[in-house]
């Protein structure tokens, strides 16, 4: 039913057009205004009640169909943010380049954004004041030109995101051939790939983080400027690159979203130290990143902790090592050739991906802790368990071992000192203090003169 729908749809050889909607009435489709949550059922309703149209759009729509579970639920209107703040007791709005509302409630937070409009900024001059503003690289860095749904639909990124669902009469306002999509698990652009691309070159990350995350495949004429146009992201300010990284790498589908990234060219630009240690697939760095990839999946998906610090961690750590050994290689010391190497492999990430302090110390530590973690002779044994940030430094080890890296049974050891009672640790510890234990060759004494 659904492909047959989508075929009223026209869709060009080079790009895909926005046409009238085709609404999907109530029975014809699995959604139900029960599926949606209160909040955002009452958002709507409210908005409606004023005179104006509202709908519940974008990723929620489409995780329903897909029978997941939308982590938060948007809607559109075509009430401007000054008129929207006041239909509600706790609302905000916030933002610069996008103006949107915040309508807070006691669990949760519906974001109620103005239909927008692609239009040119010569008709912006006309029309709304030229709140539209371009670089000259077609980049867009504001945007509040208000329009009606079908310009709406025409500026969302991807046609599985321009579902409009309506729960007052439970349909859903199709534009652009999403339901097919969805149907066939493709994921297409809005408009022209490079063009769009070129606006916000985020949507190359968005494209690749989707494709992921539901298991989808890009579509040949959506991909095709992808790898061209990658080297664009680093026209995207460090901060919000960060957090588009943490959306990437915290998904659930790290790993499929790291192979996706590294074969469209986009890893390159994002942790650009790596890239030369990534040649091959087969080699230990690789084996590293898709083991730590591996691991915080599965920790994700069992609900556990994950932090940002781990993740970069594990990213950095070869070009660390790397740099580390060219200075010791100069006749420094290995704490003070990691420590060098450290910061400067940490400066160049930040200045493209601004990670925070509070993540970047913890990476330190993590690293500074390789070197004293296979130094665990007497008392150093216990002093290093009690350190802060020895359960990660331990799963480091564990990581690197996993991937292939031989420490000598360095984690074996560690995991059997934690299950071990203190007279066993003790001994353990002991054992390792007489083990490496090195005799000191006395220097002569000079002969006495007088």
């Amino acid at each position: 039913m659904l492909k047959r729908i989508s075929n009223f749809f026209a869709r060009g050889q080079h790009q895909l057009e926005v046409g009238e909607a085709v609404v999907i009435p109530s029975g014809q489709h699995s959604l139900s205004p029960k599926m949606i949550s209160r909040d955002a059922r009452k958002v709507v309703q409210i908005l409606q009640e004023h005179g104006f149209e509202a709908y519940v759009v974008g990723g929620s729509v489409r995780d329903l169909l897909l029978g997941l579970k939308p982590k938060d639920f948007d809607v559109a209107t075509n009430a401007k943010p000054a008129e929207i703040k006041p239909l509600f007791r706790r609302a905000r709005i916030i933002g610069r380049r996008f103006q949107i509302v915040h309508v807070q409630f006691s669990r949760e937070l519906i974001e109620v954004t103005t239909f927008r409009s692609n239009a040119t900024p010569d008709q912006d001059k006309k029309t709304s004041g030229n709140r539209r503003q371009q670089t000259d690289t077609g980049m867009l860095t504001r945007d509040n030109v208000f329009g009606s749904i079908s310009d709406d639909a025409s500026r969302r990124d991807l046609t599985i995101n321009a579902l409009y669902y309506d729960p007052s009469d439970n349909s859903i306002h199709d534009f652009a051939g999403g339901l097919e999509d969805i149907d066939s698990r493709t994921i297409r652009i809005m408009g022209d790939p490079a063009t769009r691309f070129r606006e916000d070159p985020v949507r190359l990350l968005r494209v690749v983080r989707f494709a992921a995350k539901l298991g989808f495949t890009i579509e040949r004429i959506t991909e095709k400027p992808m790898r061209k146009l990658a080297e664009d992201l680093s026209h995207v300010s460090p901060p919000r690159l960060f957090d588009e990284t943490l959306k990437l790498f915290m998904s659930g589908q790290g790993l499929a979203t790291f192979w996706l990234l590294h074969e469209y060219g986009l890893f390159d630009h994002m942790v650009p130290q790596l890239g030369p240690l990534l040649k091959e697939r087969s080699s230990l760095t690789s084996s590293l990143i898709e083991q730590a990839f591996t691991n915080t999946d599965l920790r994700i998906r069992a609900n556990k902790r994950v932090t940002p610090a781990f993740i970069y961690a594990a990213l950095l750590w070869p070009s660390v090592q790397h740099l580390a050994k060219q200075y010791q290689g100069q006749g420094n010391s290995p704490a003070y050739a990691l420590n060098k190497a450290a910061g400067e492999v940490i400066a160049r990430q930040v200045s493209i991906t601004a990670i925070p302090r509070r993540f970047t110390m913890p990476m330190r530590e993590i690293w500074d802790l390789q070197l004293l973690l296979p130094r665990r002779g007497g008392q150093r044994a216990k002093r290093l368990s009690e350190h802060p940030r020895f359960r990660a430094a331990y799963d480091f080890v564990l990581l690197r071992e996993q991937a292939g890296e031989n420490l000598e049974g360095l984690g074996d050891w560690w995991t059997r000192y934690q299950e071990a009672g203190e007279e066993e640790q003790q001994q353990m510890a002991s054992a390792q203090n007489q083990d490496g234990k090195k005799r000191r060759r006395r220097k002569p004494r000079k002969p006495r003169t007088d």
